[in-house]
């Protein structure tokens, strides 16, 4: 049985295409969003409408409180269990998501590293990131080659790594566990000029849903600063604007920069992918997308009517 991937970037519709997908193959959707896993995060996660959550199942939504901790190896983990309840169903599945390190999990597997400590990435958080890359270019020169320079979560488990073992993470590298189940891989992607029209037409559709408002009560919360939920898109820029640095325009000025920077980010990941069979959504409807993605489905298992 295999099991439909639907990745890239940010805003490029992979939500309700792959909706469209499962309602015409009897499947159930898998959210592959490391923020949509979150209760309090509606309309900043820009998390599916109710009316596409009651037409078709889908899993990993709204099921963490604000204070949760969750990683790419509980990801994999649950996902795995909850395929094997879905295919006893008798049912297909769907994952669809644009979040780098789960998409990762199933694609090239985890290593056997340790558990996550909160005191070393409390105390790594704190560290700018030169000077993070360059205790991991001591310690690791060979991840610290492979880690994008920017990319600040990868590189803080590198280190937390190195310090839990001894030894560097890319040590660990190659006894990854591969995914039970075969992936038919479909990436999503766009002119440049549709996507970023897409990102600023959302991030002005979030401020008129009530974004802020909805940041407002998680900054009320008063969460420890480290807390992951914190580091989303969205919600960060407002903070800045609660605490006076800037007035509004400019928290969404950077939103809609950010996540831009984001979707860059994003699918130069996704295009080092191997095996993804990438679609260009320009100018098409999400129902032209839904059709070329399912044919695409079909060809690579006949089984699937």
């Amino acid at each position: 049985m295999t099991v439909l991937l639907v990745l890239g970037p940010t805003a490029v519709g992979k939500t309700r295409v792959a909706a469209y997908v499962a309602e015409k193959a009897g499947a159930e959707v898998i959210s592959a969003d490391a923020r949509t896993l979150f209760r309090d995060l509606v309309v900043g996660a820009d998390r599916p409408p109710p009316i596409l959550l009651a037409r078709v199942p889908h899993h990993f939504v709204g099921v963490l409180p604000a204070e949760a901790r969750y990683d790419a190896a509980q990801f994999r983990a649950d996902c795995e269990r909850l395929l094997s309840e879905i295919f006893g169903r008798g049912k297909r599945a769907i994952i669809a998501g644009g979040s780098t390190l789960y998409i990762r999990a199933l694609t090239r597997g985890l290593f056997p590293g340790p558990a996550a400590d909160r005191q070393i990435r409390a105390e790594l958080a704190k560290l700018p990131t030169e000077a993070l890359r360059e205790e991991l270019r001591r310690v690791d020169p060979v991840s610290a080659h492979r880690i994008h320079p920017r990319d600040r979560v990868r590189t803080i488990r590198a280190l937390e790594v190195f310090r839990l073992t001894g030894k560097p993470i890319s040590a660990l590298w190659g006894s990854e566990k591969p995914f039970p189940w075969p992936l038919v891989k479909v990436g999503l992607s766009c002119s440049r000029e549709e996507l970023y029209r897409r990102i600023e037409a959302r991030v002005e559709r979030m401020f008129q849903e009530g974004l802020v408002e909805e940041a407002r009560k998680l900054w009320a919360m008063n969460l420890p600063p480290d807390a992951p939920i914190l580091r989303t898109i969205g919600y960060r820029e407002l903070f800045g604007f609660f605490r006076g640095e800037y007035p509004l325009e400019e928290a969404k000025r950077l939103v809609v920069r950010h996540t831009k920077d984001y979707a860059r980010r994003q699918l130069a990941f996704f295009r080092a992918e191997k095996d993804v069979h990438w679609l260009d959504v320009t100018g098409k409807s999400v129902e032209e997308v839904g059709e070329e993605v399912l044919a695409l489905w079909r060809r690579q298992d006949p089984s699937l009517q």
